[in-house]
């Protein structure tokens, strides 16, 4: 018996979720943040890596350097996983930051 081409198939759990369009994205001024498990975390060390699919950012601390040490030791201590897509909003929101900060206070140095 042949399968009837308009027939439902069973939902996965990717289809039943709505597809994101521009659209349907939500205004800044409707965004709530809840920073009630919001910590706080310094770095001075971050290098990253990506594929097709992924983009990956470590964050960690060099204590070491003011040591004078022969070997640079960093301490990871966060591994943000993004798409690219969002890697982009990431990178042009820092290069609004930074503007934004050079404006402020003048341009930073290499």
């Amino acid at each position: 018996m042949a399968k009837d081409p308009k027939a439902a198939a069973p939902e996965t759990g990717a289809e039943k979720a709505a597809p994101r369009t521009r659209a349907a994205t939500v205004p800044p001024s409707q965004v709530q943040f809840d920073t009630a498990q919001l910590k706080s975390s310094y770095c001075n060390v971050c290098n990253g890596t990506s594929t097709r699919e992924e983009v990956v950012i470590n964050f960690g601390v060099n204590d070491s350097w003011d040591m004078g040490t022969e070997k640079l030791k960093v301490h990871l201590h966060h591994r943000i996983v993004m798409s690219p897509h969002a890697a982009r909003r990431l990178r042009d929101m820092m290069n609004r930051l930074i503007d934004e900060h050079e404006t402020r206070y003048g341009k930073l140095g290499d």
